[in-house]
């Protein structure tokens, strides 16, 4: 039922059971909702679920959910749910919606799947309050009563005996996925805790007020986190899909669209180019005249700027009216007098019937245009001539990216080139190498005075400085190393200036050089650096004006060798998701391996970015890829826009990503130079990851993370061929390095590639924003990840979850070695004493077996190999259940900007974060200072034994045939069980007696 008084409504619905409370995302303006979310509620007594009743409420959303009106409920008894599992299917129930009173108007029914689920698992379940929706965070390890584990499997075991008997009796709990759409829950933030299995009193006295997330994930039971991992939210994986492309539809013949196009679905067009006017009447008293011309179709129309005082006009203005938007068989070109006082003049017109207009499809010439004669309201008199060109074309058409929309009708022409589509390359950036050797001849004001010298080197917007040098001398020698991010063209200034500390922050300039950034000679590859070159320095007032007369008079002296190491890579993107790995040189680049291309085709359900009129968005999408940067065309007041562009990569090296990302254009309205182009979200695709010649056509969902918590912004439409042209480069670039010679010959430290990076984001940046249209800083900064590097307590509970899925496959393959020892399972133990035997008589096929067992898993997983592009994983992220602090603390500013309460309790948490991580590592070293104090004498007991035990295993290795030796050790290891003992082994505890450097630590 419509309630916003608009004729729709915004609904969510909220789920009630056993005083537990979810709810749903809120669907704007929609009648029809469809939410395809899972909730999961506990049981706590199974045998009470006949008796409970689940409550299905639909609400619509006012004011951003502090308001809320009743649009229907549903009360279902538990006696109907029934009893299935993960693989099992239920049917779609459609339940009709009920009134809760007399005078409620209500209508339509809202479509469930209830089941009950047998979880298995012996875990109490969490406490709850219905009230405020709180939820206790649960720490990720705790420690579990193996005597409650031991009584709870006896209960268990007596059940089974008696299932047939009461089979309707047995532990039912729910269980699934937490979504990470959920609409406002006014959830109180639970205690703060560091994702790593402990807190601090600190934090469980001192939890922040957060602000409520509108959308934060309530995720399912803790307890179920400890039987399985979730699979991820079915809303965030992709969809594969099938649209109408040249390239899928394989066209044949003659077909141009399909030979350049084929990626993208086809556009028609109807194009108008205004080219001129002539003999045009005079119209004011004066007797001049103002032409514009309006071009017109139904209620789309068009102007062309006016010009004054001008009879024979010339324009060359070209507008596209989409073949989808066609209102009217007439097309109209309207001649008229601007006139600021009155109504605009009416000067003449002509008409176009679309059914004769011609049909051209590049690669054939432009279209001619000609002159018609402009003719009056009655179609009597001419008034003059104009110059046109009509036709109908597609997106391929080379006026496509400069002509002036239809949807695009009502924006001026300042803020046009704003909306249109662009090309744009990065600066072509290289490492300036700057070393300070040594001054001579300094003269400072206070020669009795200890000289505090450093050497300042400023380079556009970047500047550095050398160690503070104490000396008595005037020559003093530094031989530091500075190096910079110098681009082309090389318009900048190397100013180097020899600054004395005098007192606490002031400092005295003993001279000043000024070089130019093209003077530097550039070096390839490892060759020698060019020799050291005497600069005189001057006084700063002086450092412009180097004349004749400045050269004959004494100055200082100072030794510099600089260079241009052209045979670097610079990095602007993160090296996770390089886009690019050639080196500065042209001359050092190795050919092109294949072309990537790429179909941007659309978008959808976008989420509404501005607020007026009736909630839109202007989007446009970018990508970059190597130093190229493409912009679509921006797609006015829609959320589900249809861009169709197609954009072509040459491709050096697989092992890189393309960014894409989708913005909300806030510069079409003549907004303020301060105004910021929204982000709506941003996709990411791995080259090596595609198969060649394969073409992806997939929707991509738009996920971005917050303050509030993982928001999906939409989903985006794209279509992807990677074409591999030289085979045998491509897969000898898996044997060659990632980045060039120069990297790992004379490395970089990784302290001043962190700086050297940041420096070259900026320079893309500032140089991209002043192409017109500007590609905005905010825009650059968000596809090269300015902030990746940033601390994150999110990120680390992911990179260390990273690990444990790492070492689960070790873990996995010693488990399997104790049940063979254990005799777990009989055969498999005895077909591995069967392997050993051979393996022991036969050496020579241990090799072969180990990489045979290697082929033989690897055709194995084939089968399983992915089918579609890896897209962002939001449970490996940890982004769809990460606390609202941790959020906010990932989105302060640096520095921070909360309150010191807050600062506090984060500080802290880190202190014990780092703590753990201290200790850990603290232990790994303890293992290794171990193993090395076998044969240090640290503990000269220990070592006595240790080669005293050597000495005899080498004698009893010598005079025994290995065979037997490799025998008697596996079958020591494969024991039964009833030879071993539940007490360690004598060198397990011999190892952790040996002394570590523990004790001598501070």
């Amino acid at each position: 039922m419509p309630k916003d008084g608009h004729g729709s409504a915004s609904p969510f619905v909220e789920v009630h059971f056993d005083e537990q409370r979810q709810r749903t995302q809120t669907k704007p303006r929609e009648l029809n909702p469809i939410w395809n979310e899972k909730f999961s509620f506990n049981v706590n007594n199974p045998r009470d679920l006949p008796s409970k009743t689940i409550e299905v409420v639909v609400y619509n959303d006012r004011k951003g959910g502090h308001h809320k009106n009743f649009l229907g409920h549903v009360r279902i008894s538990g006696n109907s749910v029934p009893l299935l599992s993960d693989s099992e299917a239920i049917d779609l129930q459609r339940y009709p919606l009920e009134k809760r009173g007399l005078f409620s108007h209500i209508k339509g029914d809202i479509a469930l799947k209830i089941y009950a689920v047998h979880d298995g698992n012996h875990y109490p379940p969490p406490p709850t309050n219905a009230g405020n929706f709180e939820t206790e965070a649960t720490p990720a390890f705790q420690e579990i009563n193996t005597n409650k584990l031991q009584a709870e499997d006896a209960i268990g075991d007596h059940e089974k005996k008696n299932k047939k008997k009461r089979k309707d009796k047995e532990v039912r709990t729910f269980h699934s996925i937490g979504t990470a759409t959920g609409g406002p829950a006014a959830a109180a933030p639970p205690l703060v805790s560091s994702g790593f299995g402990f807190e601090t009193h600190v934090m469980k006295e001192k939890a922040p007020a957060v602000e409520t997330r509108t959308d934060f994930a309530r995720a399912g039971p803790p307890t179920a986190m400890h039987m399985h991992m979730p699979k991820q939210n079915p809303e965030f994986l992709l969809v594969e899909t099938s649209p109408p492309v040249a390239a899928r539809m394989r066209y044949r013949g003659g077909d141009k669209m399909a030979c350049t196009y084929d990626l993208v679905e086809q556009m028609r067009y109807l194009y108008v180019s205004v080219v001129k006017a002539k003999d045009l009447p005079a119209m004011d008293v004066s007797g001049s005249l103002d032409p514009y011309v309006e071009v017109k179709l139904g209620n789309y129309s068009g102007k062309t700027k006016y010009l004054e005082k001008n009879q024979s006009p010339v324009w060359k203005q070209i507008f596209a009216f989409s073949k989808d938007r066609l209102q009217s068989n007439l097309l109209e070109v309207t001649v008229k007098d601007k006139d600021f006082v009155t109504k605009d003049d009416f000067v003449g017109r002509v008409f176009f019937d679309l059914s004769e207009v011609p049909l051209r499809v590049p690669p054939d010439s432009p279209l001619a245009p000609q002159w018609y004669r402009l003719e009056d309201k009655r179609r009597i008199k001419t008034r003059g001539e104009i110059m046109l060109a009509v036709w109908m074309g597609t997106q391929a058409d080379e006026s496509f990216p400069e002509a002036w929309h239809s949807d695009a009708h009502d924006i001026s022409h300042t803020n046009l080139a704003n909306t249109r589509s662009k090309v744009y390359f990065s600066p072509k950036l290289y490492y300036l190498r700057v070393q300070i050797i040594e001054a001579q001849d300094l003269i400072p004001s206070d020669k009795g005075r200890v000289l505090e010298v450093s050497v300042k080197v400023q380079l556009g917007n970047q500047g550095r400085v050398t160690r503070p040098l104490q000396t008595r001398t005037i020559n003093p020698i530094w031989n530091d190393e500075l190096m910079f991010v110098a681009s082309e063209p090389f318009e900048d200034f190397i100013i180097v200036s020899v600054e004395d500390r005098i007192g606490p922050g002031k400092d005295e300039i003993l001279g000043r050089v000024i070089l130019s950034v093209r003077d530097i000679p550039a070096r390839l590859e490892t060759h020698k650096l060019p020799d050291p070159r005497w600069f005189n320095l001057f006084k700063p007032s002086l450092a412009q004006e180097e004349g004749e007369k400045k050269k004959e008079k004494f100055s200082s002296k100072i030794l510099l060798r600089l260079c241009l190491d052209a045979g670097y890579h610079v990095l602007d993107e993160s090296t996770h998701f390089s886009s690019d790995l050639q080196p500065s040189s042209k001359h050092l680049r190795k050919p092109r391996i294949g072309i990537l291309e790429l179909g941007i085709l659309s978008a959808r359900n976008l989420l509404p970015m501005k607020g007026k009129d009736g909630r839109t968005t202007d989007a446009y999408c970018a990508a970059k890829y190597g130093n190229k940067w493409v912009r679509t065309r921006t797609i006015l007041n829609t959320l589900n826009p249809r861009w169709n562009e197609q954009y072509t990569w040459e491709v050096y090296d697989p092992c890189t990503v393309i960014t894409l990302g989708v913005f909300d254009n806030c510069h079409i309205n003549g907004s303020k130079d301060d105004s910021r182009d929204q982000r709506i979200g941003k996709v990411r695709i791995r080259l090596s990851t595609l198969e060649t010649d394969r073409i992806y056509t997939h929707y991509y969902p738009l996920l971005v993370l917050t303050p509030s918590g993982l928001r999906k912004h939409g989903e985006l439409h794209l279509a992807l061929r990677f074409t591999c042209t030289a085979w045998v480069n491509m897969v000898t670039q898996y044997g060659k390095p990632l980045l060039p010679k120069m990297h790992y010959v004379q490395p970089i430290s990784v302290k001043h590639i962190d700086w050297l990076r940041h420096q070259a984001m900026q320079i893309v940046a500032a140089r991209l924003s002043r192409a017109e249209p500007p590609l905005r800083r905010e825009v650059v900064e968000y596809m090269l990840d300015v902030d990746y590097h940033m601390w994150s307590l999110r990120r680390s509970k992911a990179n260390f979850l990273r690990i444990m899925s790492l070492l689960s496959g070790i873990t996995a393959a010693c488990k399997w070695y104790n049940d063979i020892c254990n005799w777990r399972n009989p055969i498999t133990t005895c077909l591995v004493h069967v392997l050993l035997f051979i393996l022991v008589c036969y050496p020579e096929l241990i090799l072969p077996t180990i990489f045979l067992y290697l082929f033989v898993i690897g055709l194995w997983n084939y089968r399983f190999r992915p089918r579609h592009p890896p897209h962002m994983d939001t449970r490996l992220s940890q982004a769809d259940n990460a606390h609202p602090d941790e959020l906010d603390e990932e989105f302060d500013s640096f520095p921070a900007s909360r309150p010191s309460d807050i600062v506090r309790m984060r500080y802290d948490r880190l202190r014990s974060v780092a703590g753990r991580v201290q200790t850990v590592v603290g232990d790994l070293a303890s293992q290794g200072e171990r193993a090395q104090a076998l044969l240090s004498w640290r503990d000269p007991r220990a070592t006595a034994i240790f080669i005293l035990f050597s000495l005899i295993w080498a004698v009893f290795i010598y005079v025994t045939p290995f065979q037997v030796v490799a025998v008697l050790v596996g079958l020591y290891l494969l024991r039964h069980p009833r030879f071993r003992s539940k007490m360690p082994a004598v060198p397990v505890n011999f190892f952790k007696r040996l002394p570590s450097k523990t004790d001598i630590l501070l």
